[in-house]
């Protein structure tokens, strides 16, 4: 009775959770810059009777108290930020802060928990326990927004025995959503490398020491921290994705800069390859009678969904969504602020179907031409719900 009760509150609620997905979307704003959002979430949760509070300057916490008798607390998670890309879609609602976009979903993850919680205060006579909502800026940036929420004490006064946030994902179709056990996204960090020579005339290079050259055998040289020292059974991945030589087509400069990312999913292995990246590198620079500064900004941990509350959660979701639009989750190698939470408490984050090429939905994360099919709106803001309800009511 209680799912269909939801179900029931989901479809009522669908027209005015795509309303503010959309109005979100069409206002988007940088990592830790979202004031305007903070207070459209401050204006529905006020509308909705929900009290709240500010953390970590933009970030929006609020409670829903069941009305049964418990003292059991769960968290539920949406990152409120955009990112810095310019949208090439034609919506009505298309962006109109120039060079920003919700090209992550998370807008929909804004929306979504919005409903969700205006479901839970809806329903809380048929539950005991307390859902605290975390509305969290700053998912896109370092340190991201979890760690300072984390510090301010988010997951303190009402500690949460369990955190769960869903993350929107255009390659799974639209009405199904996919869960993972254990290690689910990799860790990241971000990777600032200076290589120094000599430079000069580019028709003179016996008399330069040409950093360009020197910079390209350190790129090849440092695939094999992936291909070569890590055990082939654990992920890692190794990016540059920025080479700046500021010389010219006759000029070869005195140094380039690059920057890239380094993702693994064991937090030993990753230690122990920051060490090799760094000494490789140098010695390769050496080598050629350069040298290599080469930095290591250290960024999110992996994410690591607790086994069994993410067993519950998946059979909470063949319940609600019926078994067959219930999937297995891939490793993921990006990168989620969300992990922080997963150091804290017993987490799970999964992933939500937006996908629909009928729709052309498909377009990839942090792309400018992304977009969800709001038809799933319909199902995640009571999917949500439903788990967080019946995980209070399932805490052995």
């Amino acid at each position: 009775m209680l799912r269909e009760e939801i179900k029931q509150l989901a479809g009522n609620i669908h027209p005015q959770v795509i309303g503010n997905r959309r109005h979100l979307h069409t206002y988007p704003e940088l990592s830790f810059q979202e004031y305007g959002t903070a207070a459209f979430i401050q204006t529905r949760l006020t509308e909705m009777g929900i009290p709240w509070e500010v953390m970590a300057d933009t970030g929006v916490v609020a409670l829903v108290q069941g009305e049964g008798s418990s003292d059991q607390v769960i968290a539920l998670r949406a990152d409120i930020d955009a990112l810095p890309i310019t949208e090439t879609n034609t919506f009505p609602y298309t962006s109109q802060n120039p060079g920003v976009m919700h090209a992550c979903g998370h807008d929909a993850h804004t929306a979504s928990l919005l409903g969700t919680a205006y479901i839970l205060q809806s329903i809380k006579s048929s539950f005991g326990g307390t859902v605290k909502l975390i509305f969290q800026p700053g998912e896109e940036k370092l340190p991201g927004g979890a760690s300072l929420m984390i510090k301010e004490g988010v997951l303190e006064n009402k500690k949460p025995a369990a955190v769960i946030g869903q993350h929107c994902m255009p390659s799974i179709d639209c009405g199904k959503v996919a869960l993972r056990k254990g290690a689910f996204m990799a860790s990241m960090d971000e990777l600032r490398v200076t290589v120094k020579g000599k430079g000069g005339h580019g028709a003179q290079p016996h008399l330069n020491n040409d950093p360009v050259v020197i910079t390209a055998n350190i790129i090849i040289a440092l695939q094999q921290i992936v291909s070569r020292y890590a055990n082939p059974a654990m992920p890692t991945v190794l990016s540059f994705g920025r080479v700046i030589a500021n010389g010219s087509v006759n000029v070869i400069p005195d140094e380039v800069y690059m920057e890239g990312t380094f993702r693994a999913f064991d937090d030993a292995w990753r230690t122990t390859a920051h060490r090799q990246m760094k000494d490789l590198a140098e010695g390769v620079a050496k080598s050629f009678g350069g040298s290599c500064i080469f930095d290591i900004v250290r960024g999110y941990p992996a994410l690591i969904n607790e086994e069994k509350l993410t067993g519950q959660l998946a059979t909470f979701a063949e319940e609600y969504l019926g078994k067959e639009n219930v999937i297995n989750a891939d490793g993921w190698m990006a990168a989620e602020d969300f992990a922080y939470y997963s150091q804290k408490a017993d987490s799970c984050f999964y992933l939500l179907g937006t996908g629909n090429k009928a729709k052309q939905t498909i377009s990839s994360l942090h792309t400018p031409a992304f977009n969800i099919d709001e038809d799933a709106l319909a199902h995640s803001t009571g999917l949500m719900a439903y788990m967080a309800v019946k995980r209070l009511g399932n805490q052995t």
